[in-house]
């Protein structure tokens, strides 16, 4: 009984690391902050299309691993002996799909591809995250701002 609750806290132990360090991690966002900005160029252009899309983040494995952590240590609680071990194998199988898979949604992002009219006449198409209330329809007037590496459409 004692060897169960040193196993039962030492999964617990890493289940929380896991989490701890999870939290820590930084998540990319759609631009940079530049401690020098750059000059960037300005081309005026209409909308042509608009078709909505899904970024998706990084795999970190971090998800899968907590949940597998997570997953192991409930099935810790589970039968003795051999089906203590199975139980064991089973959550920990079952955890890091379900964790996994929780990572992955998690992480989606809305997004959107722009093709545009330039008023120089070339045709460009651009993908960028969807920002909240910035709705681009075809027919609208816009501003193509790059800075050469980054290129982003905004009214």
């Amino acid at each position: 009984m004692e060897n169960r609750k040193i196993r039962g806290t030492a999964i617990a132990a890493i289940a929380m690391a896991t989490l701890t360090a999870a939290g820590c991690a930084t998540v990319p966002g759609p631009y940079a902050y530049y401690p020098a900005p750059r000059a960037q160029s300005v081309e005026m252009g209409v909308v042509e299309g608009v078709r909505p899309l899904q970024f998706q983040g990084p795999d970190t494995g971090l998800g899968a691993v907590s949940g597998a952590a997570l997953g192991g240590w409930a099935g810790s609680g589970i039968g003795a002996g051999s089906g203590n071990a199975a139980a064991i194998v089973g959550g920990v199988i079952l955890g890091s799909i379900i964790g996994n898979a929780l990572e992955i949604e998690a992480s989606k992002r809305p997004g959107v591809e722009l093709t545009v009219r330039l008023d120089a006449g070339r045709t460009i198409a651009v993908v960028q995250d969807a920002a909240p209330g910035e709705a681009f329809r075809p027919g609208d007037r816009i501003r193509v701002v790059s800075d050469g590496y980054r290129t982003r459409i905004t009214y």
